[in-house]
């Protein structure tokens, strides 16, 4: 969410006529009202607490010094001299155990580690690595977007950049606490959506009448997402117990709807595809309303679909394509044992992702005529009205 459209300056339009931005606040404000009072309602007290293998275990960084052999009479056995960064212990030294085996992560001294702390565990057990600190090129990589979005986008990139951290301070510290102590995680995802959107497509794109037309495009095809993923993930038996992490949820946080929480990630995950169509769509109409101030309702939206048809098509392709492609090595493994295409697909696994992609392809397809409808009857009355107020010679 909050990627950046540089559509250059505001078009000729002119800022909408004052009755304009009532009727559109008065479609907006039951929405603001809404997600206000579902954030109030669903916020989570942070009174949770979780038992189970794992929960007890502390993690930091460290950076190894030297490798040796470790205490325990084991052939293979590998033990790091680390420096540690934070967590457990740090700033400070310890032993930490590596992992061995012939397919075990190669580690040198240098490389900078993350070790989880068992404090009941043995002397010189108590650390182990966990798995690389990724931190450091993450962060190089994080610089080198941001500047990309500043340097294409200019001052819009700025909102957004402020709108990709809110979107994901607001998850981090909202959706997954609600979630996990036990709210609907659809009707989280939901409030999430709203209180995304409400934030970043204004932030990003300006408080005007275009942001706002986006916004009503991007709530009704959030709508047909949740509705149709909910049918058919239902039809479709889906359990939600398809990988580790959900399992592993499932053991420790008996209250999470796992089957709940994949329409939640359905949901959120479409939503910055369709910021992106209801976006774009609703530029399109007003660069076209400014081209032809003579353009009806009816041949802006006939024009400007024909820009959605092939927006949508690349969209769709794109989105099916991303769910593909995360499921590539289980693909693989299908293909190894020989199973048939269909048995193949109808692996919970390998369907929840089919779903996703299918789902999110039907909210693009309903986000597009559906944006350009709206934003073509609003541009249309705005050249009514700017032509009415120039007068005959507003064609010079």
């Amino acid at each position: 969410m909050g990627a950046g459209h540089s559509h250059g300056d505001r078009p000729g339009l002119g800022p909408a006529p004052r009755h304009l931005r009532v009727l559109m606040a008065l479609l907006v404000g039951p929405l603001v009202l809404a997600t206000v009072i579902g954030v109030a309602v669903l916020w989570p007290d942070g009174d949770l607490e979780i038992s189970g293998p794992g929960v007890d275990v502390q993690r930091g960084t460290a950076q190894v010094r030297e490798i040796g052999e470790c205490r325990q009479d084991v052939v293979g056995c590998q033990a790091a001299q680390v420096e540690l960064l934070s967590g457990p212990g740090a700033p400070g030294e310890a032993e930490a155990l590596l992992p061995y085996g012939e397919r075990a992560p190669v580690v040198e001294p240098g490389d900078r580690i993350i070790v989880s702390f068992t404090a009941e565990a043995p002397e010189g057990e108590q650390y182990a690595f966990q798995d690389f600190d990724r931190g450091p090129p993450l962060l190089v990589l994080t610089l080198l977007f941001a500047i990309g979005v500043l340097a294409l986008s200019r001052w819009r990139g700025i909102g957004a950049l402020a709108s990709l951290a809110y979107s994901l301070v607001l998850i981090a510290v909202f959706t997954l606490p609600a979630i996990m102590e036990g709210s609907s995680p659809l009707a989280v995802a939901v409030v999430t959506a709203a209180a995304i959107m409400l934030v970043t497509l204004y932030l990003s794109h300006g408080f005007d009448v275009r942001s706002t037309v986006a916004m009503l495009g991007t709530l009704v095809s959030l709508l047909v997402i949740g509705a149709i993923g909910w049918v058919f993930t239902g039809v479709g038996h889906f359990t939600g117990l398809v990988d580790e992490g959900s399992q592993y949820i499932s053991g420790i946080a008996t209250q999470v709807d796992l089957r709940g929480l994949l329409l939640a990630g359905l949901v959120i995950g479409a939503l910055g595809v369709l910021d992106d169509v209801t976006v774009t769509q609703t530029w399109a109409v007003w660069e076209l309303a400014d081209v032809d101030p003579d353009a009806s309702t009816r041949t802006l939206f006939v024009r400007a679909m024909r820009i959605g048809r092939s927006h949508a098509a690349s969209t769709v392709n794109t989105l099916v394509l991303a769910y593909v492609g995360a499921t590539l090595p289980l693909m693989l493994v299908f293909s190894a044992l020989d199973l048939p295409f269909g048995i193949a697909v109808s692996q919970e696994i390998v369907a929840q992702e089919v779903v996703r992609g299918l789902v999110g392809g039907l909210g693009i397809l309903a986000a597009v005529p559906v944006t350009t409808l709206v934003a073509a009857l609003v541009a249309g009355r705005l050249v009514r009205e700017r032509t009415a107020a120039a007068g005959p010679s507003h064609r010079a």
